[in-house]
């Protein structure tokens, strides 16, 4: 069971690099095509669209190593002033319950994969490229956003500290 949560562990940790790598070429991209722009000339037509895919797959890629690390945007005002006990079984309950939506999204992005291989779905713009190359993410991040936050509804780390809001 440890070598499969190291090899878990690092799945999410390359998810995280590549969202790292994506978020500089966003910047190079940017960058490449506003001097060309300036010079006058016309940007490549895969710059804009590498530009538009790598901003989803970041944020689809990024996301549950986000969650691992509690770096989701979240208001502990009310946490902070609960007792422990009822902090913790708050803290539990939004777990559970993003675990549930996470689950519906994930299913939902398997449905429309399934749909856009069925169907041989095209984004046609610069290029044809298959749709199911982008949608993929969809229940790949979200199942693994619903493993994360099972992590904090289950095991021994919470969610929400009480800290935040109140102490600072």
């Amino acid at each position: 069971m440890t070598r499969a949560l190291k090899l878990y562990d690092g799945l999410l940790s390359a998810f995280a690099l590549i969202a790292g790598a994506l978020l500089v070429w966003l910047m190079v991209s940017i960058l490449i095509s506003v001097t060309m722009r300036n010079l006058g000339l016309q940007p490549f037509p895969w710059l804009f669209l590498s530009g538009e895919y790598g901003l989803f797959y970041l944020t689809m890629l990024g996301a549950p190593w986000l969650v691992r690390k509690r770096g989701h945007v979240h208001v502990e005002l009310v946490t902070a002033m609960l007792p422990a006990r009822a902090q913790a079984w708050l803290s539990r309950a939004v777990a559970a319950a993003c675990v549930a939506v996470c689950l519906l999204l994930a299913y939902a992005g398997y449905e429309l994969v399934r749909q856009d291989i069925a169907r041989s779905n095209f984004d046609v713009r610069a290029y044809f490229t298959p749709k199911w190359w982008l949608t993929v993410a969809f229940p790949v991040s979200f199942g693994l956003m619903a493993l994360e936050f099972a992590r904090f509804a289950v095991g021994p780390a919470r969610m929400h500290s009480g800290e935040a809001g109140i102490h600072e």
